[in-house]
């Protein structure tokens, strides 16, 4: 019965609409209505003030919170598009659990979060893909409560769709993004729904293997990251390369197998030259993965007792995704924006609102 009078209740606001309006390419039009909405879900640009509200768009759900202290907002904007807005880093100790979770995984597997919930997910079919751990398991209960909304959409009439977030909300959309692109695939999810993606400075999703998938899916104008060179997240998670990330295909093994064939005393030296050029990196990775993927999960278990821990990938190498825009602080934002003395704010250059400040101007050069 709630499914139905969601349906009506859409279709009275979209007409039964089936018109597509979802363009590829940027839209500063589109962006920074998004960014409003972006601004609804943050506590601190709504509390400033400094975010307009959304002028073009209705909000139709907000969820409560779910998995790690993750919320969503369904808009319906312009009568006739989907935005399925996501939280990003509360002020709350669970919240930014999702974010330290940040081992890698397998970008196709399972997440066994309970005895009657297991996640079973394709975020990319590179077998050399991987993603953060800490947002699949968000994304597990997000996708939980989005699909029948999403589904009520489609039924109203709508065909396309906007995935947005801002920090931890977008790197939970680029996560949603690639599960919904998977699903289309599939055929487990509507072929004639158009899906569209801005992030807004977003921490990094996954590996090179993930990136490539991800950019591939959404080339030619279809995600996009707004990003401003003051703000430290976006740099996040760090990352290390291995020579394990490399392809299966590449200098490795001949070099392996070149050393081989020297004597033994050349032997002994590449081999010592080897190990003290990779060892560092090597062993970087095995304390991420101590501390973002054994540590963490044990966290994750005092809330969720039956989650079991995943077998984590090797590597922990993190890319950027999508297509980038840049945003430039000038003269005139750091007289807005004068970073304070103790320096200890630091989301001081992160939040939503100097993002706005930044786009506005940006939007006017354009």
């Amino acid at each position: 019965m709630k499914n139905a009078f969601f349906i009506a209740i859409l279709a009275l606001l979209t007409g039964w609409s089936n018109a597509q309006h979802l363009e590829p390419g940027f839209d500063n039009k589109e962006f920074i209505e998004l960014l409003r909405i972006n601004g609804q879900l943050s506590e601190t640009a709504m509390a400033s003030g400094e975010v307009p509200i959304p002028t073009s768009s209705q909000l139709l759900y907000s969820s409560e919170e779910i998995g790690l202290a993750n919320l969503w907002h369904l808009w319906l904007k312009d009568s006739n598009t989907a935005v399925v807005a996501v939280r990003g880093t509360a002020r709350d100790n669970v919240s930014w659990l999702a974010n330290l979770y940040a081992a890698q995984v397998p970008a196709k597997g399972m997440l066994q979060i309970d005895t009657n919930f297991i996640f079973e997910y394709e975020l990319a079919r590179h077998p050399q893909a991987a993603v953060h751990v800490g947002y699949v398991f968000s994304a597990a209960f997000l996708v939980r409560d989005m699909l029948p909304k999403i589904d009520s959409c489609y039924q109203a009439g709508i065909r396309d769709v906007i995935f947005t977030g801002h920090s931890q909300g977008g790197g939970l959309s680029y996560i949603l993004t690639s599960y919904f692109l998977n699903l289309q695939q599939q055929g487990e999810f509507p072929a004639d729904m158009r899906i569209k993606t801005y992030t807004c400075a977003s921490p990094k999703p996954g590996n090179l293997y993930f990136a490539y998938e991800y950019e591939y899916l959404t080339q030619n104008g279809w995600s996009f990251n707004v990003v401003s060179t003051e703000d430290w997240v976006p740099q996040t998670p760090f990352t290390v390369q291995t020579l394990s990330d490399l392809p299966k295909v590449s200098p490795l093994e001949p070099l392996l197998a070149s050393i081989k064939k020297q004597s033994f005393f050349k032997r002994l030296a590449f081999r010592s030259i080897y190990k003290k050029a990779v060892g560092p990196s090597q062993k970087a990775v095995k304390r991420y993965q101590k501390y973002f993927g054994s540590f963490s999960a044990k966290n994750v278990r005092k809330i969720y007792p039956r989650f079991i821990e995943p077998t984590y990938a090797k590597g922990n190498e993190y890319v950027r995704a999508g297509a980038q825009i840049i945003l430039y602080p000038d003269s005139v934002y750091y007289q807005k924006y004068t970073v304070p003395k103790d320096n200890r704010n630091i989301m001081f250059h992160h939040s939503v609102m100097p993002y706005y400040y930044l786009f506005e101007r940006y939007s006017l050069d354009k």
